[in-house]
């Protein structure tokens, strides 16, 4: 505002000055509302090279929890030996970095629950996807586990901390079955299969383009039909008419999928539903894919194997 500015004009001047005045004050409250939670922004990140970022869900990627360092620590305590075809109750501990331990009140409600574990063993045979519900202690989450097979299993976290928005993710390792069990990761022999069968439905994944390419993005379509026809109960499962979750062979981490058909106002065919995801697998490799639906109230869940080339 000049020296000779006008009535008007600086009237005009004390208006704009007292908008942006109560803009910053509100921006500064805002900073201040108590969300619920102790932790910030920066006890989720993890200085220096080869960290964990915090991932856009619009844009699905495999995500190399294993192989980076991320700003969670999780650990497992089961509350007995853990044996094949045996129930066991496990309780997973989240801290940050810092030792701040991560409970409810810090974690976002993402697609329908605040914290997704992702089970798989050493052939990629036995997944299993499952929600912890929080322990005693801060930071403990149980849930209970019944492991098909035996070896180290991988549990990966999937989770959105309220001071972030942004999905993050964590991985810890169970043995399961007696010592001398095999519990390394080795090539799956998995032979590459696009379709399965599972409790009289046939599931089909193609992808838009053969072969898939690492670095290159991907569309997959999912398709479902009954094998002696008939029309298909699919109804949501957290959110979603699907999910996919992908691994590789040394479970170095995963992509967990929802497909581009989010609104559940929206009903695929009756008798053969179809749905489409997007993916991008950073390196070549053997990959399994399982999907997970819920038939008529009863979640089935269905592997596909395949080659990524570079």
């Amino acid at each position: 505002m000049t020296a000779n500015a006008t009535p008007l004009e600086a009237a005009r001047w004390r208006q704009i000055a007292l908008i942006t005045l109560g803009a910053a004050a509100l921006y500064v409250g805002f900073r201040y509302v108590p969300t619920g939670t102790n932790l910030n922004h920066m006890d989720f990140r993890v200085t220096g090279a080869n960290a964990l970022e915090f991932c856009d869900p619009s844009n699905p990627q495999f995500i190399p929890v294993v192989a980076v360092r991320s700003p969670v620590r999780m650990t497992l305590r089961p509350a007995g030996e853990v044996r094949p075809g045996e129930t066991v109750a496990v309780t997973v501990s989240l801290a940050t970095s810092g030792g701040k331990p991560i409970g409810p009140r810090d974690l976002n409600v993402a697609h329908t629950r605040k914290l997704h574990l992702l089970i798989v063993d050493p052939w990629l045979k036995d997944y299993q996807h499952v929600h912890p519900e929080p322990g005693e202690r801060e930071g403990d989450w149980v849930f209970a586990f019944t492991p098909h097979g035996r070896g180290t299993y991988r549990i990966f976290a999937d989770f959105v901390p309220v001071a972030t928005g942004r999905g993050l993710y964590a991985s810890a390792d169970l043995p399961v079955g007696p010592e001398q069990a095999p519990s390394i990761s080795l090539v799956m022999q998995h032979e590459t299969s696009w379709s399965a069968v599972r409790e009289g439905y046939r599931f089909d994944l193609a992808a838009d383009a053969a072969p898939i390419r690492a670095g290159r993005p991907a569309t997959l379509s999912f398709a479902i039909t009954r094998t002696e026809g008939g029309p298909v109960p699919l109804e949501p499962v957290m959110d979603a008419f699907a999910h996919l979750v992908a691994f590789d062979e040394a479970r170095s981490g995963f992509a967990h999928l929802h497909p581009n058909e989010l609104d559940l106002a929206w009903r695929p065919d009756p008798e053969q539903p179809v749905l489409t995801f997007q993916v991008t697998f950073p390196q070549p490799g053997r990959y399994v894919i399982w999907s997970q639906v819920n038939l008529g109230g009863r979640e089935v869940f269905a592997p596909f194997a395949f080659e990524v080339e570079d």
